[in-house]
């Protein structure tokens, strides 16, 4: 059965209008537009249930339903008073009114949706007799009002409660961040569950949810408790319940997803909040200060929202920064690190340079979204030797038993010659080298000629001793404990398990 198909406006957040673009393409939308914070396209009632049910990175999905031009408010009043609104409210019903505004004529949002109210209920009292209410929480229909100059669009909203709402949050931290941010965020860095996540300082945990789902392909509106469309005239029930049980793009993800954080009532909160979501077999978190914290197995991706200032001192707000700076240039070469923040003092104490920068608003605040390619060495060198295809310098290969002999000089280096290379396997010539206790206190055993004293103007010249640095697979093997990922083996999906304890409770 051919169905009409008709416009639809999703909205989203400054900065994220090309990732909900590919959010609708990939579920049948046609004719894409991308504007200020919002992405038109068309489809029909199947394609908008979708909309509300799978985009992660929508506030609202609106099905606009009349565009007039006005230079006042009363020919606002007049024009929206000609729209028959009786096909879509009783005079039993009750409505709200949403407005955004952008024009020099309409100064006052909420007296332009006032005028749109009094034309709706003056037309109902005209003809019936009787009008339908205003109610300002859970009313029947949601209607949109959209201004820009002098063009004015009249939509239904068929949301209702913003979509960054999932269901899953039910104690939340201090400004957390919004999930369809969070959500934007993973999408942007590729993000599709083929390695391990690390947050490091997670807090109600938002980025490790949202990382599941994606990972999982678990559609975000599945912990929703309704829509506005729902209460409209035209509502199929069963479209919706097809669409909500169809979990065929559902996948197993086996890797793991960790989060940190310094506060043990964030990690309480977050732990609840990923028990809300079923989620609890994917993520993993402690309570550990960024400072402590150790490297996941490999791969692995960090994104992460660190603190932007506005609660701690300048001083702590720079070693946390610096903190994390150091933990990923030392223990996550060759992986990638997105971090945002409002803080541009906090970027310049990380002390890397960000290989792509993006622009994004969270709450009310403008941030930057940096991308870090982690490597060894300088990040000139590792430019060119991208653009050229060179491997990055790796860590000299470990000598064979047969290499340990060495001359009488300590400081004579003997170069191999072909015999030994030819001696060697290929495996034995590319193994890194690595310094465990044992190797280093042999190092330590083998003789040095006595150091001599040296006047003042000799120490100048001469480098001094310098202390001893641990570094690699030395500095890993004495203080980091990695933790093994548990394998998944299940045969259903996160969303068909949790479909399915919803129905048992509802039988109860």
């Amino acid at each position: 059965m051919k169905t009409d198909k008709f416009e639809i406006i999703a909205k989203t957040l400054q900065g994220v209008e090309e990732i909900l673009a590919e959010e609708i393409a990939e579920i049948g939308g046609e004719e894409i537009t991308i504007g200020r914070r919002m992405v038109s396209f068309k489809g029909d009632k199947e394609l908008l249930y979708k909309a509300n049910f799978r985009c992660r990175t929508a506030l609202k999905i609106l099905k606009p339903i009349y565009k007039f031009e006005a230079r006042d408010t009363d020919e606002l009043y007049q024009k929206a008073a000609r729209y028959e609104w009786e096909n879509i409210l009783t005079p039993k019903s009750t409505f709200a009114i949403d407005s955004v505004v952008y024009s020099d004529d309409f100064r006052h949002s909420k007296f332009a949706a006032y005028r749109v109210k009094d034309a709706i209920a003056d037309r109902f009292t005209d003809k019936y007799g009787a009008r339908p209410s205003v109610s300002l929480t859970n009313a029947d229909i949601l209607i949109n009002l959209h201004i820009s100059g002098r063009e004015c669009t009249l939509s239904l909203d068929s949301s209702g409660e913003s979509l960054h709402k999932r269901g899953y949050r039910t104690v939340q931290t201090e400004a957390p961040i919004n999930e369809v941010l969070a959500a934007a965020m993973l999408k942007m860095t590729g993000w599709d569950g083929s390695s391990n996540l690390l947050d490091p300082m997670c807090g109600s945990g938002t980025i490790l949810i949202e990382a599941a789902l994606i990972a999982t392909n678990t559609p975000p509106g599945i912990y929703r408790q309704g829509y506005a469309f729902e209460r409209w005239n035209d509502f199929d029930a069963e479209l919706l319940n097809t669409i909500y049980n169809d979990d065929r793009g559902e996948k197993e993800f086996n890797y793991k997803i960790y989060g940190c954080d310094i506060s043990p009532r964030a990690i309480e909160i977050a732990r609840s909040n990923i028990k809300n979501a079923h989620l609890e077999k994917y993520i993993e978190t402690e309570v550990c200060p960024i400072q402590e914290q150790a490297e996941p197995h490999t791969p692995c991706l960090i994104v992460t929202n660190p603190p932007y200032g506005e609660r701690l001192a300048p001083r702590d707000l720079a070693d946390i920064y610096k903190a994390l700076g150091s933990k990923l240039k030392h223990l996550y070469t060759g992986g990638e690190a997105w971090i945002i923040s409002s803080s541009q003092e906090g970027f310049n104490n990380i002390g890397l340079k960000p290989s792509e920068r993006h622009r994004l608003m969270n709450g009310q605040l403008e941030c930057e979204y940096r991308k870090y390619e982690l490597f060894g060495g300088k990040y000139k060198d590792a430019k060119t030797n991208k653009a050229t295809g060179k491997q990055d310098d790796k860590p000299a290969p470990r000598k064979h038993e047969s290499d340990k002999k060495q001359s009488s000089r300590p400081d004579k280096k003997e170069k191999p010659g072909k015999a030994e290379k030819a001696g060697k396997t290929r495996k034995e010539e590319t193994r890194p080298k690595q310094y465990g206790i044992a190797e280093k206190q042999a190092k330590s055993e083998k003789p040095y000629p006595p150091k001599k004293e040296r006047t003042n103007t000799e120490q100048a010249e001469t480098p001094s001793e310098k202390k001893e640095m641990i570094h690699g697979e030395e500095f890993m093997t004495r203080f980091i404990k990695f933790r093994k990922p548990s394998l998944i083996n299940d045969g259903e999906t996160q969303a068909k398990q949790f479909r399915k304890r919803k129905k048992k409770e509802e039988g109860e």
